[in-house]
């Protein structure tokens, strides 16, 4: 108990002083920016930070990190109940009855009913991660490399099958994430695998590029073609109040929805996407008077936002203690932690016990700064909501550029984004898990380390042991038993099937999937047998999942509802096709400018051709953005990318001379 005592208090001294807690609420501010700006989150928030966080002091990056994942999900209550959009995956439930109280005039109650339980939920969250630690450690110590790799296996297993709708999309998102996360040097030789001799490749793929390609460009894409403003409406400053009382007397029903949130956000795969409609079912069956659901019962908007703050708490769970991302945004935190020099697993519990402290008490004060700041900030905010997307919405691309760039600063960063946007953008549209294969490219590399070491340690006797045969038994039942579930459920959306021709986007996304990892077989079989067996493992499985997907979807008689924007009824897919230019317009400019002088263009006649005629509106977010570029390359000492221009002309260097 003396180790957990030193932990403690070592713990409690690096949370006071003044530094860590200025950093602390400079994530807390920037969590909150992010959760409220429909299309982010706190997946694309920390893509965005993990630039600025490399050589940093740990525990100042881990404050600046876990400071924004706290409150992403208390303030995306702004969007889903002012607007009616979830500003995050997590905020979905809470859509159906606080847009429906703010409509009728409630929105103050709700936003404040949803402030209060996610306040409590953060901290029953964080109170359940620290119990977790106290009795999780004989568990960890006692799992040897056999056992953390059929843990990997294991969760990887869970997200192929509990994310999305499709079984065979979710293991094959799975297995072409493995496959991504292949690329670079071999561990066991140090041989270089699918490089096509470039030297960008050789390091593989950052978790930076792939987290903003995968998340945040498909986000924001999305909402740009919806065209329309934010929110008509602003919040009345009535009811904060009636909310907070709303939340204490539904006390028991917040402690159970944040120990479910709790629960299921340990559970690898699962998370925010999910929780909340666990838990806004689960407040619906256990209710006498079910009548308002859907219409304004304020008990839907307590259940979700109470599970999905406690849900962050479970997600780092498995993150911190087992090196196993608990959900897409625990993807890009593990990611962060080995930026800085932190490797999860049992240190966490022996040598860095303190820093885990530091961790869980931090996520606990942010939870409580995040709630507060919402409250000050409702009624500036809901003003904010009144303001179209279109004019938000090439600001934000610009921001993910230039975090893309600070990579390695190459232009094989700002090429490498947009081909992951795109990828991202129609894995969205034909209902590909996209954490699915987050979590394969982060869990790639331990996983391929873990297959070594149990083999050279064990050999294949590894699956004798008593804990690799119960993990391994629960991999099979749980992949068993969503196969089976998919198969005995109708799906909502089944129909006649149409003609063949026009489902041919959706196949030749699913035939080019098909194609990579036939590319992936055969680089693998160009190298040693120890460099080759996991590329070529992973390929050809993966390639047999996608030839049965590719055999369902040319028979199946269900229709491709993703491929039609219902909000305004035109084809989805044309309408991905002229944001794509755009963004392919931003990376010519950049070609033929620089990066700053194609960044201010590219705001300028977006805002003039997409939103309206308005010059000095137009000029002024253009000149921000400059000014911006400006102050960001002086205080970091930045050198942007140039173009053909600066080949001729001088410049000052900020702009890419």
């Amino acid at each position: 108990m003396d180790l957990f005592t030193d932990a403690a208090l070592t713990a409690l001294g690096t949370l006071l002083q003044p530094l860590h807690l200025a950093f602390l609420c400079m994530g807390v501010m920037i969590g909150l920016v992010v959760g409220f700006l429909p299309g982010l989150g706190g997946l694309a928030g920390l893509s965005l930070i993990l630039p600025f966080i490399f050589g940093m002091d740990p525990t100042l990056a881990l404050a600046v990190m876990i400071g924004l994942i706290a409150p992403t999900t208390t303030s995306d209550t702004f969007p889903a109940i002012l607007m009616g959009i979830p500003g995050t995956s997590a905020s979905q439930a809470t859509v159906l009855d606080g847009f429906p109280l703010a409509k009728r005039g409630e929105g103050a109650r709700a936003l404040a009913a949803a402030f209060t339980a996610s306040l409590f939920g953060g901290l029953i969250g964080a109170l359940a991660l620290t119990v977790a630690v106290f009795a999780a450690r004989p568990v960890i110590l006692s799992f040897g490399f056999g056992e953390q790799l059929m843990l990997v296996v294991f969760s990887l297993s869970m997200v192929g099958v509990l994310t999305g709708d499709s079984v065979l999309k979710g293991l094959a998102a799975c297995g072409a994430g493995l496959a991504l996360g292949a690329i670079g040097a071999a561990p066991a030789t140090g041989e270089y695998r699918m490089t096509f001799d470039t030297a960008y490749l050789t390091d593989g793929l950052s978790i930076v590029i792939v987290g903003l390609g995968l998340f945040a460009v498909p986000e924001i894409v999305d909402l740009l073609r919806q065209k329309g403003a934010i929110s008509s409406s602003e919040m009345s400053s009535k009811g904060r109040l009636q909310g907070v009382m709303d939340t204490i007397r539904n006390k028991w029903l917040v402690l159970r929805c944040a120990l479910i949130g709790s629960l299921v956000g340990a559970l690898p795969g699962l998370g925010g996407a999910v929780v909340d409609w666990i838990t806004y079912g689960h407040v619906v069956q256990s209710s006498k008077d079910r009548s308002q659901f859907g219409k304004g019962d304020i008990r839907g908007v307590i259940a979700p936002e109470a599970a999905n703050n406690a849900k962050e708490g479970g997600a780092l769970m498995p993150t911190l203690l087992f090196g196993i991302p608990g959900s897409g945004t625990m993807a890009v935190l593990l990611g962060g932690f080995l930026l800085v020099g932190i490797q999860p697993g049992m240190r966490m519990v022996t040598d860095n016990l303190d820093l885990t402290f530091t961790m869980i008490w931090s996520l606990a004060l942010a939870n409580i700064l995040g709630a507060l700041v919402c409250f000050a900030l409702a009624g500036p905010v809901s003003r904010l909501t009144t303001i179209r997307y279109s004019l938000i919405g090439p600001i934000m691309i610009v921001i993910i550029f230039f975090a893309a760039f600070q990579v390695t600063r190459s232009w094989s960063d700002l090429v490498a984004l947009f081909l992951l946007g795109v990828i991202g953008i129609y894995m969205k549209r034909f209902g590909w898990p996209r954490p699915a294969l987050l979590i394969g490219f982060v869990l790639a590399a331990g996983l391929e380390t873990s297959v070594y070491q149990a083999i050279q340690i064990y050999g294949f006797r590894f699956f004798e042991r008593p804990l690799v045969l119960v993990i391994t038994a629960l991999t099979v039942l749980s992949v068993g038993l969503a196969i089976f579930s998919r198969r005995s459920q109708k799906p909502p959306e089944a129909a006649e099937a149409g003609p063949l021709a026009a489902r041919w986007p959706q196949l030749a996304f699913t035939l080019g999937v098909g194609v990579f990892l036939a590319v992936v077989i055969a680089d693998a079989l160009t190298h040693q047998p120890l460099g080759r067996v996991f590329p070529l493992s992973i390929g050809i499985i993966s390639a047999v999942l996608v030839g049965a997907l590719l055999v369902t979807q040319v028979f199946t008689k269900r229709p491709t509802p993703a491929l039609v924007d219902h909000g305004s009824g035109e084809p989805g897919g044309t309408r991905d096709v002229h944001i794509i230019g755009w963004i392919l317009g931003l990376l010519a400019g950049i070609a033929l400018v620089g990066f700053p002088i194609a960044a201010a263009l590219f705001v300028l006649i977006f805002a003039t051709v997409r939103v309206d005629w308005h010059p000095i509106r137009n000029l002024s977010m253009a000149g921000g953005v400059l000014l911006g570029l400006f102050i960001l390359a002086q205080a970091l000492t930045l050198i942007y990318p140039g173009g053909l221009l600066q080949e001729y002309v001088t410049m000052p260097r900020w702009l890419g001379q």
